[in-house]
């Protein structure tokens, strides 16, 4: 293992995050802040109470894990894409460095500035309301482990792309929609019968429920199924990455 080149990789990345700090973390908070306004003037005072949890509380989970989703994913891409436009990625991959070092470097820095990012936003959310964590050791794991699974899949994003515009695309039109229908700020035990059964075909609403059972207990899918179904995108994801390693498929373009 070539620690060195991974540590460099990871804290150029890093340092990257703290030039552009407004960016990527007084923007994010900023917005997630005015989110607990909006919607807990307009909705919270219309339903009281979900699951026995006050509704301003019971959305912080859906709204941690809505910018940890987009933000590992930006993160990541863009962390993978900018070698490929500039062509530096030329003097990485002429480095004697493994694929798997070059992919723990981009990820590993994009998954920690994202956890970092979502425990600045849970510490802003104690500011709006009352929190409790009932499964802390399983918060952490969800937290983690989402962040390096979606910062798996914006790695792959950013060596699919050709175009600055690819790199929005998916979370901005798919990403964003999913985490929206995908419980962040409701039950989906709320819906019609036949419209829970269509969430539940959002990959979402296990990432979300598993993270609030961490904090209330309570969840629309059953933890071990969150779980496994967090584990099984991030095996995914790296068996993808894995594949471009080994063919080479667009890492050059």
């Amino acid at each position: 293992m070539n620690y060195p080149a991974v540590v460099a990789i990871f804290r150029f990345e890093m340092a990257r995050t703290f030039r552009t700090i407004m960016q990527s973390v007084i923007s994010p908070v900023i917005s997630t802040s005015l989110y607990f306004v909006v919607f807990g003037a307009a909705i919270g005072s219309r339903i009281t109470e979900i699951d026995g949890v006050s509704y301003g509380a019971f959305i912080v989970p859906g709204l941690i894990m809505l910018s940890l989703l987009t933000q590992s994913l930006t993160n990541a891409s863009f962390g993978i894409y900018f070698p490929k436009f500039t062509g530096t990625i030329y003097e990485i991959l002429s480095a004697p460095i493994s694929g798997m070092e070059i992919v723990l470097g981009y990820v590993g820095a994009a998954a920690t500035k994202s956890v970092m990012l979502g425990l600045i936003i849970l510490a802003t959310a104690t500011l709006f309301v009352d929190l409790r964590i009932e499964h802390p050791v399983w918060m952490i794991v969800f937290l983690l482990l989402t962040a390096i699974t979606f910062a798996l899949f914006g790695f792959i994003i950013g060596i699919w792309a050709d175009g600055f515009e690819k790199l929005q695309v998916v979370p901005l039109l798919i990403v964003t929609p999913l985490a929206f229908l995908g419980g962040s700020f409701y039950s989906i035990r709320m819906l019609p019968e036949f419209w829970q059964n269509v969430s539940l075909l959002n990959p979402v609403v296990y990432l979300i429920s598993g993270f609030r059972w961490a904090f209330y207990g309570t969840s629309d899918v059953s933890i071990g199924i969150s779980l496994g179904m967090t584990l099984f995108f991030m095996i995914a994801s790296l068996l993808v990455i894995a594949w471009i390693f080994r063919t080479g498929w667009r890492l050059k373009s």
